[in-house]
């Protein structure tokens, strides 16, 4: 009886008008190939976030939605929201 475990990020989405990345990763875990369990962690991605440690997809699409207007436009809404 062998016990694996799998690590993948299954879901990705965009939210809000600051193009807010949020992405699911699920932990799989399979005895002799049969999943036996799943749990889910999100987080989230923020124009201003630094995109070093995420997956390669991540990256993509980060690099391609959070423009400079796009960043712009974020820290102007997080420094009106907390003068």
């Amino acid at each position: 009886m062998a016990l694996t475990e799998e690590t993948v990020q299954d879901k990705i989405e965009i939210v809000s008008d600051f193009k807010i990345l949020q992405i699911r990763t699920a932990t799989i875990i399979k005895r002799d190939g049969v999943e036996i369990s799943r749990s889910f962690h999100r987080h989230v991605v923020a124009p201003d976030a630094d995109t070093s440690g995420e997956s390669d997809d991540v990256k993509a699409i980060a690099a391609q939605l959070h423009t400079d207007a796009i960043k712009t436009a974020y820290a102007k809404h997080i420094a009106e929201s907390n003068p």
